[in-house]
């Protein structure tokens, strides 16, 4: 696997930390002899801080629909488990 670094730091096992809109639209690059159209620059990175916007709403709305499973799982679990009937006390 690749090795990814964010500001000057390699990612650990964990969750990476995220990269916010904010960042997105206010990074700021050295100018070269021969760079790029700032404007260009500037709506590219409204772009993708728009982008990073929808997305984090998408893995928030996830992450809050995989709650609602999971509760729904253990409820479901608990109500079968109380109607199951005790095992069979013979030999098999």
């Amino acid at each position: 696997m690749a090795q990814v670094y964010r500001g000057g730091h390699l990612y650990g096992t964990g969750n990476p930390a995220q990269l916010t809109p904010h960042e997105a639209r206010t990074r700021a690059f050295t100018p070269r002899r021969r760079g790029v159209d700032p404007h260009e620059v500037r709506q590219f990175q409204a772009l993708v801080a728009d982008e990073l916007t929808d997305l984090h709403a998408q893995v928030r709305q996830l992450a809050e629909e995989n709650e609602r499973l999971k509760r729904a799982l253990r409820d479901w679990q608990s109500m079968h488990a109380r109607e199951c009937r005790p095992p069979n006390s013979g030999h098999w």
